[in-house]
């Protein structure tokens, strides 16, 4: 995560806070799509990991 030696930790910390922040507001399909996708989870329609892995290595063999 260094760019380079004598770079501090805190110094790393600083720009990778810096460089995360999207001062661009969320369109609003965006928003809408955060909405929709959290109304999912509340409902319980979601995959675990090894749900997800079996359901897509299913499709990639068939291909």
């Amino acid at each position: 995560m260094k760019r380079y030696p004598r770079e501090t930790f805190d110094d790393v910390i600083r720009r990778l806070m810096n460089t995360a922040e999207d001062e661009e507001p969320l369109s609003a399909e965006a928003v809408q799509g955060i909405e929709e996708s959290l109304e999912d989870i509340k409902a319980g329609r979601l995959y675990t990991l090894e749900e997800a892995r079996t359901e897509l290595q299913a499709v990639w063999d068939t291909q």
